[in-house]
């Protein structure tokens, strides 16, 4: 069960590389393209390119949280370059919307340099963008 609610979470961030215009080279829980290799000692959810411009993806739990090494991961992975061009690769932080503000306390304890890197995307699943969509209809109806 947990393995399908991980697998639904990192769809719906290559779901936001698409959005921003980023084709996917590697993704875990796929079908056709190959699992990411591990960075450092990091496993990584997705690897995305634009053009000459490279990002990494991960997906954090609750579980992620309570890891006292989540800031020395975020770390290590938002200050990575490419290999040759030593250009910046910008991280993708998918998180749920329960732990978004556990997401922003670590965010704002990491140095500059990592911050400049780091992009936090909320991951918000089918059923929750329909009880979303009821309740903003029944608001509109009551202020029309």
């Amino acid at each position: 069960m947990e393995k399908e609610i991980k697998r639904e979470k990192v769809d719906q961030l290559i779901k936001h590389f698409w959005q921003n215009g980023f084709l996917t080279l590697s993704r875990k829980f796929g079908t056709y393209l190959p699992e990411p290799n591990p960075i450092g000692t990091y496993t990584v959810d997705a690897v995305a390119r634009q053009n000459k411009k490279f990002a990494i993806g991960i997906v954090l739990t609750s579980e992620d949280f309570a890891d006292t090494k989540l800031e020395q991961k975020l770390n290590f992975l938002s200050t990575r370059q490419t290999k040759f061009t030593n250009k910046k690769v910008t991280l993708f932080v998918g998180v749920e919307p329960e732990n978004l503000t556990k997401a922003k306390e670590v965010y704002s304890k990491l140095n500059d340099e990592a911050k400049k890197n780091i992009k936090i995307v909320t991951l918000i699943s089918e059923s929750q963008k329909e009880v979303l969509k009821k309740k903003s209809f029944r608001m509109s109806e009551m202020f029309s």
